[in-house]
């Protein structure tokens, strides 16, 4: 399996799954206890290992948002408690869901033990937000870090993918316009603020997709093939398992 075939199975997954805890009962609740409302909690959950920092430093860090939300909700949120205790509760949702969703995992120990090779082998520079992640200690039982493993591994790839958007010389609304239409209201957006969209911002996020690609590689490109066997079919039960309704 080659590092390009390997990224192409199982980035998706991560991208379209490792995000759900965010949505789980179990974290609305943790909010709700924390006395945040749920827009509060995801940004100021999410970014909150960014530490005590302007909200336009978090929206910069998350992209595709309109910043003018990110930036009320992390005023509203650490007004109430410190920006790195708001992440590391965050990040603990995540391990709970993974207890609560992931126990059940076939061969849970390989997947997780390539998803760590991996995240070893991430370098955070210039990627704010995955850096972010990487500074906040993972649990150590094996359904709660394999959670926080494929959402930190979601995160250096969404990092990355800001950057190749700005080699390409395309905004973050382009890009959520091109990628996304149907959810730009959802992130803020009102339709007067909809980008032009030609076909050549069309093709260079073509490119954008490609170099995102790339910039995963080397990351990737650290297992041997039991590993990536192992790490494919971890991400395949991952996704299944978070599509299974609650018991």
């Amino acid at each position: 399996m080659t590092n390009e075939e390997l990224i192409s199975i199982v980035c998706p997954i991560f991208n379209d799954n490792s995000y759900k805890y965010y949505f789980s009962q179990s974290t609305i609740n943790t909010g709700k206890s924390l006395g945040l409302k749920g827009m509060e909690f995801y940004v100021a959950g999410r970014g909150g290992a960014l530490g005590d920092c302007d909200g336009s430093v978090v929206a910069a860090a998350f992209g595709y948002f309109n910043p003018i939300i990110i930036k009320a909700a992390w005023s509203l949120a650490i007004a109430k408690h410190p920006a790195r205790a708001l992440g590391s509760t965050h990040y603990e949702c995540a391990a709970v869901a993974g207890r609560e969703k992931l126990s059940d995992l076939p061969n849970l120990a390989e997947f997780v033990a390539a998803m760590q090779k991996i995240f070893d082998a991430m370098d955070p520079d210039g990627l704010a937000l995955f850096a972010a992640f990487k500074s906040l200690p993972l649990v150590d039982d094996l359904p709660g870090r394999a959670m926080q493993l494929a959402a930190s591994l979601r995160e250096y790839r969404g990092s990355a993918h800001l950057v190749a958007i700005r080699v390409h010389g395309v905004s973050a609304i382009q890009a959520h316009y091109v990628k996304r239409p149907k959810d730009m209201k959802m992130f803020g957006w009102s339709e007067s603020e909809y980008p032009q969209v030609d076909d050549e911002t069309r093709a260079r996020m073509v490119a954008v997709e490609e170099l995102t690609d790339a910039l995963c590689i080397a990351p990737y490109s650290v297992l041997n093939e039991s590993e990536r066997v192992s790490l494919v079919a971890g991400a395949r039960a991952f996704e299944a398992a978070l599509a299974a309704p609650d018991a």
